[in-house]
């Protein structure tokens, strides 16, 4: 039911082309995986992410429990058929809340207690409580439970999330009881580079069927997280898919492609297209400006997505500026567009041993990073 192969290499970099067989289907890798936090892209029918080229989307354990809880969800003929979704899912444990609602939660060696964001109801995760949600919500590809400490922390707080992750991920194994899930542990550890290299050694021994990096994009630099990469990528091991959690701009895709990775996933395409922010091969458009008012191009010359056919900046400005529901959603239908066209040119590029020219087609890869326009909150 779960089968990973490498397809292609590239010759100066660790960047590799992979296929994930999952049980609702294969993943051509690297890919990147929309966030459907509630069982729900926002703003994306399933139709819409499917025309985008999008293979696999991601959920939320910690959010789906809250509402509207696993058994529902299960009791609907579960997370694919409840979401109208009939491709791979993959849901992550709950252990991202334990870093993004801190001061909601209390941790201790067993797992996490929470008060729900939304009405302050408890909820308790441990390992054991967090594979079993996932095996009710039924995705392909399920998330071991982990500690995601902040940045930045003393490093003896460090040392304890690793601890427990590495306690939790055995725990999570020993808990499975679906042979159709595939069950991927996490390599925490901050920016501490010697204890990211033992929680990933650690890890390695459970023989587990693929290996996320977990804990990054929380505040530290570019270059912090290259750093991170480049010592996990002679340890991680190489004939498991390798998942970069929450890294979205294509700056750090790109790079991180070439360390090695297969797998990514932010919220970055639809919360910065609620915002008027549209990604482009050439630099982001930020479409409530003045300078669009009266500019009757598409977000991207040449671009098939919805937004680009038929609407021009000028209209979408003038939607955002309305307040209008419609621009949203055609400016987050855009941005989704440009990251599965981003991650097919960057497949086909190291199909034909030419990865070094993606900066060619995507100058944003190689420029810069720049500042999230969002004020969102996210959890």
């Amino acid at each position: 039911m779960f089968e990973w192969m490498i397809l292609a290499k590239d010759a100066s970099t660790a960047a590799r082309t992979g296929r994930l067989v999952t049980p609702h289907g294969p993943v051509e890798t690297p890919a990147f995986m929309p966030v459907g936090t509630r069982a729900t892209v926002k703003g994306l029918t399933p139709r819409v992410l499917r025309d985008a080229g999008a293979q696999i989307l991601l959920a939320n354990t910690y959010h789906l429990q809250l509402r509207p809880g696993a058994e529902a969800v299960a009791e609907l003929g579960g997370l694919h058929r409840f979401m109208g979704w009939s491709g791979p899912i993959l849901t992550d444990s709950g252990g991202y809340q334990v870093f993004s609602l801190a001061e909601l939660v209390q941790i201790d060696d067993g797992g996490v207690s929470f008060r729900s964001h939304i009405d302050g109801e408890k909820l308790r995760l441990d390992p054991v409580s967090a594979v079993r949600i996932q095996e009710r919500l039924g995705a392909d590809i399920i998330m071991a439970f982990d500690e995601c400490p902040p940045y930045p922390c003393p490093r003896e707080q460090v040392e304890r999330a690793v601890a427990r992750t590495l306690d939790w991920a055995a725990a999570c194994k020993s808990a499975r009881q679906r042979e159709d899930q595939a069950l991927f542990g996490i390599v925490q550890g901050g920016i501490h580079g010697d204890l990211r290299r033992r929680c990933a050694e650690v890890l390695a021994e459970l023989d587990l069927p693929g290996y996320a990096v977990g804990g990054l994009s929380v505040g530290e630099s570019h270059d912090e997280m290259m750093a991170v990469l480049d010592g996990l990528e002679p340890i991680l091991p190489a004939d498991r898919p390798r998942y970069l959690m929450g890294v979205g701009m294509p700056q750090d895709i790109a790079a991180a492609v070439a360390r090695g990775i297969d797998m990514f996933d932010c919220v970055l395409p639809t919360r910065n297209g609620r915002n008027a922010y549209a990604f482009t091969p050439t630099g982001p458009l930020r479409l409530r400006n003045e300078q669009y008012r009266l500019d009757d191009r598409p977000i991207e010359p040449g671009c098939d997505c919805g937004a680009c056919r038929s609407f021009s900046r000028g209209y979408l400005r003038h939607l955002f500026r309305a307040e209008e529901m419609l621009g949203p959603m055609l400016v987050s239908e855009h941005n989704v567009h440009f990251y599965q066209r981003m991650m097919r040119q960057i497949r086909e590029l190291i199909q034909r041993g030419e990865f070094n020219r993606l900066s060619e087609t995507f100058p944003v890869c190689d420029r810069p990073m720049e500042t999230d326009s969002s004020k969102e909150v996210v959890v």
